[in-house]
């Protein structure tokens, strides 16, 4: 296939919108497009030959975001002949050609089961002139060919399941991917080590559903078997996993997460609503009791973890009480950090159409009192802190005002954000490193250490940041929404809002 110009190669930008599943998908995006010969283009390029929208549904302004952006592009491609537009993702998968209909100067749209085809669509919209829409209902077999060009050199995401076999009546999102799909053990446990080759230190285990893995061959354990063999890999440091379900927490993961030492004490598990009422009618199968019992459980077992959470407010028929016992679950779970979200109705799913659709104004006051509940927590638990000394694993782009603070920033092992200042090791440390440091203010989102770092250690992560190299591997696609995700195939021997 002929992707390239005779003089020079085709440039494409990949912009993405929603969860960790699509941030990774647009990993794949890239790769596939710098296989078939296309090159990167430079961020501050607002020209390039190709855009790809990766999109997501979960939120309500997202059609209204995407087709704005559709629209500043229009004139763009005007000025510029054989500019191609692509849109994908969860947005695509439901409006399919609508979108078309709406943007007629959009080249191709294509869904969450078949990224892979999008250089092909992109060749055949050229060649046509004419716009490709190709949707496909299901992901019928993991494609064990597609590459990905990694963002980070330090941190990666491996995609274990696609698609969700729940019912939330406010996710739109299992009607997107699919029922659940899960990867092989052994695919999964290759990409990791693909990775760990690479110089990578961290792995992030994505799925819709991470803890309900095994469905699809039976095994109700296979998770926490999976968290133990991530333990057993040699270079790897630190392994998180987003996003399990309360209904299918087991004990037996806990124990897997208490005494691997590579994984994280970090646990992001969506609560949505401390009312049982709510949650009866979201189709949340558990009950705040049972949901707090798992957070006892977890800090019995790991008294340093770090949990966080999501939450939706506002949903059709929550009472004034309803909201209140949210707010007595939250003071009683003592969260590190809260994603709080204002219901938003997606049509398409049953709580679009219940009875007791809130007022604007009346969630807008419940989601600011929520915000003062959590922030006054997150502040109180991370002032606990102060003294103490945490691993710090740097990062890029984590300290929006690091430049002018002079700090580095990174993330500790529970996950918290760490501002830091690097003192004698200014212009030596690299993201990916490793340094030791000690916390000395703490902010309801962020921990500073303003003294000296007690260690610095250089890793390949490093290297590979200071060269400028991306790890890249081979996959295999997962169709999961807001990083949505593929996952990596077999290496020769050489993760919507959460639901």
């Amino acid at each position: 296939m002929t992707t390239a110009a005779a003089s020079s190669p085709r440039t494409y930008q990949v912009r993405t919108y929603g969860c960790q599943m699509n941030v990774h998908d647009s990993e794949r995006i890239s790769g596939l497009l710098e296989q078939a010969g296309y090159v990167r283009a430079a961020e501050a390029d607002d020209d390039p030959d190709v855009v790809v929208f990766n999109t997501c549904a979960v939120r309500e302004n997202a059609d209204n975001r995407l087709y704005g952006n559709l629209g500043h592009l229009r004139p763009v491609k005007a000025r510029h002949p054989g500019m191609q537009i692509a849109v994908g993702g969860c947005l695509a998968q439901k409006d399919r050609g609508e979108i078309v209909r709406k943007a007629p100067w959009v080249d191709v749209v294509f869904g969450t089961h078949n990224i892979g085809s999008l250089p092909v669509l992109l060749e055949r919209a050229r060649h046509n002139t004419a716009a490709e829409v190709e949707i496909l209902e299901s992901l019928d077999v993991f494609p064990s060919t597609l590459p990905t060009r990694r963002e980070s050199t330090y941190a990666g995401w491996v995609s274990i399941s696609v698609g969700c076999n729940n019912t939330c009546t406010f996710c739109i999102v299992p009607s997107l991917r699919g029922k659940e799909k899960d990867r092989r053990p052994g695919d999964i446990l290759s990409e990791v080590r693909a990775l760990v080759d690479e110089g990578v230190l961290e792995v992030t285990l994505l799925g819709q559903n991470v803890n309900s893995y095994g469905v699809e061959f039976g095994d109700r354990l296979a998770f926490g078997k999976l968290l133990r063999a991530c333990g057993d890999i040699e270079g790897l440091e630190r392994v998180r996993f987003t996003s399990p379900h309360p209904k299918d927490f087991t004990d037996d993961v806990i124990a897997a997460m208490a005494e691997t030492p590579n994984v994280c004490h970090s646990l992001h598990m969506p609560l949505q609503s401390g009312s049982d009422d709510v949650l009866r009618a979201m189709r949340r199968s558990y009950r705040a009791d049972r949901y707090l019992g798992i957070i006892e459980k977890v800090r019995a077992a790991m008294p340093d973890a770090a949990i966080t959470t999501d939450i939706i407010v506002g949903f059709p028929g929550e009472t004034d009480a309803d909201f209140e016992r949210t707010l007595d679950v939250v003071r009683e779970a003592r969260f590190s950090s809260a994603f709080t979200f204002q219901y938003s109705k997606r049509p398409g799913t049953p709580a679009a159409t219940m009875d007791g659709q809130l007022p604007k104004q009346v969630v807008q006051e419940r989601y600011e009192r929520l915000i003062a509940c959590v922030e006054e927590i997150t502040w109180a638990e991370n002032k606990k802190l102060v003294g103490e000394t945490v691993e710090v694993l740097v990062a890029v782009g984590e300290g929006r005002k690091d430049e002018r603070t002079g700090r580095m920033s990174g993330r500790a092992r529970d996950g918290r954000l760490v501002h830091f200042d690097a003192g004698s090791y200014a212009g030596r440390i690299r993201p990916g490193d490793i340094v030791h440091t000690t916390i000395t203010y703490a902010a309801p989102h962020h921990l500073n250490a303003d003294g000296e770092p007690l260690s610095h250690r250089r890793t390949r992560a490093g290297d590979a940041a200071e060269a400028g190299r991306a790890p890249r591997t081979p996959g295999v696609l997962l169709g999961l929404p807001t990083i949505g995700a593929p996952a990596a195939a077999p290496a020769p021997t050489t993760g919507c809002a959460a639901h």
